[in-house]
């Protein structure tokens, strides 16, 4: 990509004089671009994105509108304690209802259907586990999500979805389901709606620290800001190589429309690993990267024949026992984890801050880690 001569207006209105430039179009780069501008109304703020379409996961997640199953929250839990857990879960739940109460659950698409965590004959002993602490988390959530009873066993509905090899399946009724393409377009929409400036096709090559603030390396233009959010998740360590971020492949496949299709819900399987639910009359069915941790912790796009054929097989045995619809379509995206459940919201460096690592949960985290970043980036401003 060669530079090119940029005209006045060009330079004018889209490439200086910015109080804060986001790096990176996802659910938290442009949520936080619109709340700076909401926190700072005379802040030029732009956003900058190296791909045609987010180059992460927000572009290319499930959709799930979820905050953990109870074998995703027992893994949590020993990972971090029960006061973590109970914070991230806040996180989450916090940040599903800013994102609904931001963009509308008509443009979301948003659909209050529940999640089930699924569970095989060979997998009874977790099964069993799950299933004892129904109780406690549902006391344990409680004051966070707001009812007593979000977690319950649901086997007795398995044949009504007609699943294969299903011996468990455990309901938290507190989940939903949302359109992931609405949710970006939404989010574009408003962010151009609160005057920020979007630029797509403009990746990062490096940041410079300089006497007014941080100068932005791109192929196209040098653009200098004030401020400078990295809201790039995975790809973070191109600038800061020791941040505690593992990027994580998530491998996804869509079928054919399949008459009378009816499974209404979000359902996860084997802890979280896999997840499953309905799209247009399709079936949504992604996951697999604990087949091959050290494949799939690469921030490069693809799919790979174990993953993919793995995929299929639950399709076939366990979603749609007996048959093998047409697959019309196939992607992946790439998430952020860390050794600590909760998100890294801070500043970097002089004038840099991060909002990232939200540990596979975007959906659900990216509005409130979005804000938050806003916040501590228009303190630090009024703090001089």
């Amino acid at each position: 990509m060669s530079r090119q001569a940029f005209s006045y207006w060009e330079h004018q209105r889209f490439l200086q004089g910015f109080d804060m430039a986001v790096v990176g179009a996802g659910i938290v780069g442009l949520t936080a671009a619109i709340f700076t501008r909401r926190l700072r109304p005379r802040a030029r703020v732009c956003v900058l994105e190296r791909g045609l379409l987010p180059d992460g996961a927000s572009t290319k997640n499930a959709g799930f509108a979820c905050f953990g199953s109870i074998s995703e929250l027992l893994e949590q839990e020993k990972k971090g304690g029960a006061t973590a857990l109970l914070e991230v879960v806040r996180a989450r739940w916090e940040g599903l209802r800013l994102l609904r109460e931001l963009l509308g659950d008509e443009a979301l698409r948003y659909e209050a259907v529940g999640g089930y965590e699924l569970f095989r004959a060979e997998e009874a002993e977790l099964a069993q586990t799950c299933r004892e602490h129904v109780g406690y988390f549902n006391d344990l959530l409680a004051p966070v999500i707001g009812r007593p009873d979000i977690f319950r066993d649901a086997t007795d509905q398995v044949a009504r979805f007609g699943l294969g090899k299903v011996c468990t399946m455990l309901e938290n009724q507190a989940e939903g389901a949302l359109h992931t393409g609405r949710m970006m377009h939404a989010l574009l929409k408003l962010a151009w709606q609160e005057d920020v400036v979007v630029l797509h096709g403009c990746p990062v090559t490096a940041l410079a620290e300089t006497a007014a603030g941080v100068s932005l390396h791109t192929p196209l233009a040098t653009i200098e800001a004030g401020q400078v959010l990295l809201a790039t998740n995975a790809f973070s360590r191109q600038f800061f190589p020791d941040l505690d971020v593992q990027p994580g492949r998530g491998q996804v496949l869509v079928t054919e429309p399949i008459p009378s299709l009816q499974l209404p819900g979000t359902f996860h399987y084997d802890k979280g690993y896999y997840y499953f639910r309905q799209v247009d009359g399709r079936v949504l069915l992604g996951g697999g990267r604990h087949l091959d941790f050290a494949a799939e912790a690469t921030t490069a796009p693809g799919l790979t024949e174990l993953v993919q054929r793995k995929l299929e097989e639950l399709l076939h045995e366990v979603v749609l026992p007996g048959q093998r619809p047409r697959i019309d379509y196939r992607w992946s995206g790439v998430m952020a984890f860390g050794t600590e459940l909760a998100p890294i919201v801070r500043p970097l460096a002089p004038n840099i801050f991060g909002a990232l690592r939200c540990n596979g949960m975007g959906v659900a985290m990216g509005a409130g880690v979005g804000k938050r970043a806003a916040e501590i980036a228009a303190e630090m401003v009024t703090s001089f």
